[in-house]
């Protein structure tokens, strides 16, 4: 008698946690806008599965629990019921992710996963991609990786943030690239406060072959202060001198782009 008493109790509280479960699941899943194609996508199940949950039908495995703990971001406790009185408008995420139901290959068109929170740091990877760590043709966060790529710390073919480092084109307080434009530029051709490249131009500029600006120091030098093999001197502008310095790049380095050459020639 008292194992049959027993078993009764065992079973009654096996009803109440599918219950609870079940009724907690819905909510969170109604308060997260998902639906159960989205939830069972995330937890690698079929939508019946989600279904079946819902339903009372079955019950997850302790694993499927400890994902769906981490989606929700609650407590196994509390997501099987046993604080009855969940307040679920106190358990707001501390991030935000949206992903896009059109795919390019593997990637998501679009993939915004941003955390709040040092230790809530998240990755966004998609063909545009926007988070903390962000990865994608378009990305843009804290650390940006891709094609076009905008970031405190920013690599990619064109990029641009406080710390740039790029194929093409960088913009930022530190370049480095083809053509870098910052507060300190490293490239072929740079142009910031301090630049140095092969053509640059800046407060302080040093290029191997030609340099522009407040100092410039290189083959050829234009500039307040100049310093170099032909030097033109800001001071001693006049109206032919355009074409001095145009005709000095042409002989000096006569495969000089022509834009090089003709933003050389008027930069006094």
């Amino acid at each position: 008698m008292f194992l049959i008493f027993k078993e009764l109790k065992y079973q009654k509280e096996r009803d109440e946690y599918k219950m609870k479960f079940n009724e907690n699941l819905i909510k969170l899943r109604k308060r997260e806008s998902m639906s159960q194609e989205e939830l069972a996508e995330k937890l690698s199940v079929a939508r019946q599965t989600i279904s079946k949950w819902e339903n009372t039908e079955t019950t997850p495995e302790l694993e499927k629990l400890l994902e769906l703990s981490r989606i929700f971001e609650i407590s196994i406790d509390e997501l099987v019921g046993n604080k009855t009185n969940i307040n679920y408008e106190s358990c707001k995420k501390n991030y935000y992710e949206f992903v896009s139901k059109t795919k390019i290959g593997n990637l998501p068109l679009v993939h915004i996963n941003i955390g709040f929170g040092l230790r809530n740091l998240r990755t966004a990877k998609g063909v545009f991609a926007i988070g903390n760590i962000a990865k994608g043709i378009v990305a843009l966060g804290g650390i940006a990786f891709g094609l076009l790529t905008l970031g405190g710390l920013s690599f990619g073919l064109i990029a641009l943030g406080g710390f740039a480092l790029a194929l093409l084109l960088s913009i930022g307080g530190l370049s480095i690239v083809s053509i870098a434009i910052g507060g300190l530029a490293l490239g072929v051709f740079a142009v910031g406060g301090f630049a140095i490249g092969i053509y640059s131009i800046g407060g302080c500029a040093i290029a191997s072959k030609i340099a522009a600006g407040g100092y410039a120091y290189g083959h050829i030098a234009i500039g307040d202060y100049a310093n170099g093999t032909i030097k033109f001197l800001s001071s001693n502008i006049t109206a032919s001198t355009p074409k001095e310095i145009e005709n000095a790049i042409l002989t000096e380095f006569p495969k000089t782009w022509q834009i090089l050459v003709t933003i050389f020639s008027h930069v006094l």
